[in-house]
């Protein structure tokens, strides 16, 4: 057995390609390796700025002899089929062997191939490697036509076994495979030669360079903490930007430094920011404060004077920043308490789509929309609407034109600056959320309201313009408006039913002041109940003519085209959408552990479009059919419903006109007529009630009188009166399962 080691040595290579880059170079090496008949023990991939490196032990010496066989034609084939066969196979006719065979003679061919010693495998795998390295960007440089992410300076490859270490003979353009690497570039520069893998880590550990990602992130987080620990105060949490310091250094070294005191009143999240997107510092938080009063920047070098000189540039860089900051802050808190007239204003030059209008537009219909809603949430309509109007207003503030990833976090700030109400502030803060799976859930009654309207406009814009996701393709990211809709329905238990319009609209009201209501009920509630009210209402020619006639509403006309292109695909709008939400509700819950085909079963019952109730209706029937009770009545009631299915299916008849326990033969009849007598009120009680367990504690009562029905009688008697009898008994049975699901989509 042999270990190998792998160094790519290069020019910095990016930390956020750095992840990516290590699990790329252990697969393709590794793969190609097991592909040409080498095995292996395990394989590790590290990454420092300036290099790959990957350690495979226990690989085998050389790969296994190889004998192929492959059947080929008949000997009196026709020619054409025994030229094919060799060709296919790259031998000559002397070359094939034939074999008798029941039908005849045949040729087969059979390749021996010996094995290969593992640093001819080696050298082949790591040049192709090296050549087709996925890097998301790439260069070229000097004369040579390879492409790396910044250039390659050299190759270490070595193969060791019991005898010592051997370079393994590779040269990609130009650069010749061997056994030296450097350590840092200022504090440890000059070549050195390695043996083996832990020969390698540690004399690069002596050269000042920490080789394992994971071990430079843990020293930076420890490293920090104690620093800010010294002070009394803590690091703000940011694992993200941990990883990132960890592939901008390959030998860490955290210092502290202070924020100027006439920085300390910015927003925590302006100073956390405006660190981290421009100089990468970790923030620190004063506890007894709140504020964030100092930083910590993480070094690459060890100094004379332990980094005071580091700290001094940075201090200076960080001054200017963040006098930027308090710049924009000043200006935009002017605005803020002037109004934000100007905000508002500047929004109608800020297009959202071109078939959807401007921000401004869409701000209007996420207002009437929020209004809508607030009832169903519990809030109060008119300030989900007023807070609808203010949310997006800090899009035009010049701190979110510098740190766009501020937008709602400043609007909260702005609202408060405004003199609004604290819940309108901070829906403008919360109405983004959830933005993945991850991000909290808005809790308060105005900020579910926005949030719900900005994500329902979202997606019943796009939809309505016919710009769904795709494949892989989501460039508006509605999966993600569709999992916060149903993030936002869940985890507040609103009743929200997508499919009903959630308010009323008078369409003799129908000016340009009411203009994006009109769209917003359009786009949002139609009427799947009553269509024809709204087709007359918005749809009609007759309603188009008197709006594009009105001099008043020109803005708006260019709307129309985009609602005739509604009108022609109204009908499966919002079922299409529906279907597309169900689609995100499904892998939810599969996350959850509630299994597909029970899902299935409910979105097939009446009220789908009621997320909470679904969810509901899921969850009790998936608990009851992990009992054995469960199990067994649904065998059961998928019995009955083929039966019946069947037995209409040759009749021609529908078996649905009541049973009559007077025709009842056996105790085990009249046993399933009293169950079914005594379990259907209580589950019809139960549904209305929404009391979802309690149904199935009851319908699961039924599995023993039905599993004794259909042991002790035979359904298909051939007295007639019989025969119809207990069919119509196993259409009770059907009816009373679908009073909960469609039993028949549940699989097993």
């Amino acid at each position: 057995m042999m270990d190998l080691l792998i160094e790519l040595f290069s020019e910095e290579i990016p930390a956020r390609m750095q992840p990516r880059a290590r699990d790329d170079l252990r697969r393709l090496v590794t793969e190609g390796l097991v592909e040409a008949g080498l095995t292996y023990r395990s394989a590790g991939a590290f990454s420092t700025p300036r290099r790959l490196a990957l350690a495979v032990e226990g690989l085998d010496a050389q790969s296994k002899p190889v004998r192929d066989e492959r059947k080929g034609p008949r000997t009196d084939a026709p020619e054409a089929a025994i030229q094919g066969f060799l060709r296919a196979t790259g031998l000559t006719l002397d070359q094939l062997e034939r074999r008798a065979e029941k039908k005849g003679e045949a040729f087969y061919a059979v390749v021996e191939r010996p094995g290969r010693p593992a640093a001819e495998i080696v050298a082949e795998v790591l040049s192709r490697t090296i050549r087709d390295f996925p890097w998301p960007k790439s260069m070229r440089w000097g004369s040579g036509n390879l492409r790396w992410v910044r250039p390659l300076h050299s190759i270490l490859c070595l193969l060791t076994d019991e005898a010592g270490a051997q370079v393994v003979p590779l040269e990609v353009d130009g650069i010749a495979a061997g056994n030296t690497t450097r350590g840092h570039r200022f504090m440890a520069p000059d070549a050195f030669a390695v043996t083996g893998f832990d020969d390698y880590a540690a004399r690069l550990r002596r050269a000042r360079v920490m080789l394992d990602p994971a071990e430079r992130e843990a020293a930076i987080r420890q490293e920090a903490a104690n620093l800010a620990f010294a002070r009394g105060w803590e690091i703000v949490p940011d694992d993200g930007l941990m990883t990132e310091l960890a592939g901008l250094v390959e030998w860490p070294v955290p210092l502290m430094g202070v924020i100027e005191a006439r920085f300390l009143d910015l927003p925590p999240e302006v100073l956390q920011t405006s660190m981290k997107e421009h100089q990468k510092f970790l923030s620190a938080r004063n506890p007894a404060t709140g504020r964030i009063e100092g930083y910590v920047t993480v070094a690459n070098i060890e100094t004379p004077d332990h980094g005071a000189t580091i700290l001094a540039g940075n201090q200076r860089v960080l001054a200017a920043r963040l006098s930027d900051a308090a710049f924009f802050w000043d200006n935009d808190l002017r605005e803020a308490k002037s109004g934000m007239t100007d905000w508002a204003e500047g929004l109608k030059a800020v297009t959202f789509h071109a078939k959807l209008g401007s921000q401004a537009d869409r701000v209007e219909r996420i207002a009437a929309l929020a209004r809508e809603i607030a009832p169903a949430v519990g809030a109060d309509p008119a300030l989900a609407e007023q807070a609808a109007k203010v949310a997006k207003l800090d899009l035009r503030s010049a701190m979110v034109g510098e740190f766009p990833e501020l937008q709602g976090t400043m609007g909260r700030y702005y609202a408060l600056e405004a003199g609004l109400d604290a819940a309108v502030a901070d829906a403008a803060r919360d109405h983004y959320s959830p933005l993945g799976p991850s991000d909290a859930v808005p809790s308060a009654p105005v900020s579910v309201a926005v949030a719900l309207a900005d994500k329902l406009d979202t997606l019943t814009g796009f939809w309505a313009i016919d710009e769904k996701p795709t494949g892989s393709k989501d460039p508006y990211a509605l999966r993600r408006a569709a999992l916060g809709v149903i993030r936002l329905v869940l985890g507040n238990g609103v009743r929200l039913p997508l499919m009903t319009p959630v308010g009323e609209t008078n369409s003799e009201l129908v000016t340009a002041a009411d203009f994006p209501l009109l769209v917003n009920t359009l786009l949002r509630h139609l009427d799947l109940e009553q269509p024809n009210r709204l087709r007359q209402a918005y749809w009609a020619e007759g309603s188009f003519k008197r709006l594009s006639d009105a001099a008043s509403i020109d803005p708006y006309n260019r709307y129309f085209k985009h609602l005739d292109g509604v009108r022609a695909h109204g009908d499966t709008l919002l079922p299409d959408l529906l279907a597309f939400l169900h689609d995100r509700l499904k892998v939810h819950l599969r996350d959850q552990g509630i299994r597909h085909d029970v899902i299935d079963a409910v979105l097939a019952m009446p009220g789908n479009d009621d997320l909470t109730l679904v969810v509901a209706r899921a969850t009790a029937l998936n608990a009851m059919l992990a009992t054995e009770d469960g199990t067994n009545l649904l065998q059961g009631l998928k019995r009955a419903a083929n039966i019946l299915a069947q037995a209409e299916a040759q009749d021609g008849v529908e078996y649905s006109f009541g049973a009559d326990p007077k025709f009842a033969e056996t105790d085990a009849e009249r046993a399933l007529f009293a169950a079914l007598d005594a379990a259907e009120p209580q589950i019809a009680a139960a549904v209305r009630a929404e009391d979802y367990p309690a149904a199935m504690t009851a319908i699961a009562a039924l599995r023993a009188p039905i599993d004794g029905f259909f042991e002790a009688v035979q359904v298909n008697a051939d007295n007639a009166v019989l025969r119809r009898n207990r069919l119509n008994l196993l259409h009770r049975i059907r009816e009373i399962g679908r009073r909960i699901a469609e039993f028949g989509r549940i699989e097993g």
